[in-house]
């Protein structure tokens, strides 16, 4: 599977104030998209900022985002860092060229082109003022039942603000983005290493406060692809082990002295089975019965049992899902 992004920064505006984040930010989303965490390649990514070699003009964006789409059928990524702005049709994505009375380009209109593309998947990511209007209903008042996003299955948005909010740059870097950053480098990573939209919303909005701009989520996803690939804290070919310790979710699996390296009774494999336990219990999947400590445990003869996590994630091996 194939996976194409397109990224956008803008500080500087003819018509508009000077932001100072945009780039280094969207310079940031494209570095970390472009490869997953064991240097495979991930997005393949088109950055455009501003100041650069090309005005991000209304004309040069559409073009982009017409491009993006154009006869794809697996992932497309959409990031924007710059202004938005609200008007009386809906939020607007300020360009380069942007004017008061005609900022740029609706964010409806991107979000048309993904609910009528061929991708399989599409994730727009907007760090701008007002973005939380994306997807609603145009002319819908924000307190209204009926400003409700219409995505076609496949179709995910990560927006910086609620419609009404602004969204802040701290130091230079945008706020939302520097969230959204740390969850792709492994923040939000589920034990797998995997980094999903979903998990990116979770990791931004548990960082930010009752008072703090607040971030949205909006989907229609029938299934949580990776956005990008983490390191794992626990590798598959060791989850697919799970069955042969704990043939029952509620199994406990008896530890002695011979499963600890440092004891003169030590046995090699229940050594190198014991090492294996400790990776479990690390990611959260694992426990002693009594008390915390491994060590501990099979020096007293105790034994281990799955958490609710660990038992998750046997019943994905036992489906095959892993």
């Amino acid at each position: 599977m194939s996976k194409r992004a397109l990224i956008v920064g803008i500080n500087e505006y003819d018509h508009f104030d000077a932001l100072a984040g945009c780039i280094p930010d969207a310079a940031a989303m494209a570095e970390v998209l472009s490869r997953n965490a064991d240097d495979t390649v991930n997005f393949d990514s088109r950055l455009f900022t501003s100041p650069g070699p090309t005005r991000l003009t209304r004309a040069l964006l559409r073009q982009q985002w017409r491009e993006l789409f154009q006869d794809f059928k697996d992932d497309v990524l959409f990031y924007f860092s710059g202004h938005g702005t609200p008007t009386d049709v809906g939020g607007y994505l300020v360009t380069q060229d942007g004017v008061k009375d005609d900022p740029g380009l609706p964010m409806e209109e991107v979000v048309t082109m993904a609910n009528n593309s061929t991708a399989a998947t599409v994730l727009l990511i907007l760090d701008c003022c007002f973005s939380g209007s994306i997807g609603n209903s145009a002319g819908v008042p924000a307190g209204n039942l009926e400003n409700r996003a219409v995505l076609r299955e496949g179709v995910t948005i990560l927006a910086a603000s609620r419609p009404t909010q602004v969204s802040t740059e701290v130091e230079g870097h945008g706020v939302f983005t520097n969230l959204v950053l740390g969850a792709l480098r492994g923040g939000a990573a589920d034990v797998r290493g995997r980094v999903s939209a979903a998990s990116i919303y979770g990791y931004a909005e548990a960082a930010l406060g009752a008072w703090d701009q607040r971030p949205l989520y909006k989907s229609h996803a029938a299934h949580l692809n990776p956005v990008r690939i983490c390191e794992a804290r626990v590798s598959d070919p060791l989850l697919r082990e799970l069955p042969i310790y704990f043939p029952t979710r509620a199994h406990k699996y008896q530890l002695d002295m011979t499963y600890e390296e440092t004891n003169g009774a030590a046995i090699p494999n229940n050594v190198a089975i014991f090492k294996k336990f400790k990776r479990l219990q690390i990611a959260g999947l694992l426990k002693p019965k009594v008390g915390e400590d491994l060590y501990w445990t099979a020096e007293r003869s105790g034994t281990v049992l799955l958490t609710d996590l660990g038992q998750f994630y046997l019943q994905l091996v036992n489906d095959k899902r892993i």
